[in-house]
């Protein structure tokens, strides 16, 4: 892969996901944000050369100050299908909750997780969206 994104609100959270990410070695560039609303806007806002350069996955967690999870996978379902098929959707949640798991599951495409991200997440997922 060439870029994995990382959206959550607690610093040691991506942190530990992002070191997680590079000893696994699975991108090239792991990008980080603590905001829903920037990620969205710096990754698919409205000059078309950022389209291009979608990333291959993002994990995004639920529950964020300001705009939240929910809000951020509305916005990317918004988005035209072609530029939505360049980037696998995980949500990354401690959140197991069945309300969220079934608002989760309306939205195709869209992969759930539970945190912590662990080896063994990163490869099931990968074997499921990346092979």
């Amino acid at each position: 892969m060439n870029h994995i994104v990382l959206v959550d609100d607690n610093e040691t959270t991506s942190f530990l996901n992002n070191r997680l990410l590079g000893r696994l070695a699975v991108a090239n560039h792991v990008s980080t944000f603590s905001r829903a609303d920037e990620a969205f806007e710096q990754l698919w806002g409205d000059q078309p050369d950022r389209q291009a350069a979608a990333p291959d996955l993002v994990f995004v967690d639920l529950k964020m100050p300001g705009v939240s999870g929910f809000e951020f996978l509305e916005l990317y379902n918004a988005l035209p299908q072609p530029v939505q098929d360049k980037t696998v959707m995980a949500v990354l949640t401690t959140s197991m909750h069945g309300a969220d798991t079934a608002r989760v599951a309306q939205y195709p495409n869209v992969e759930y997780l539970t945190k912590p991200l662990t080896e063994e997440k990163m490869r099931k997922l990968l074997e499921k969206r990346f092979q």
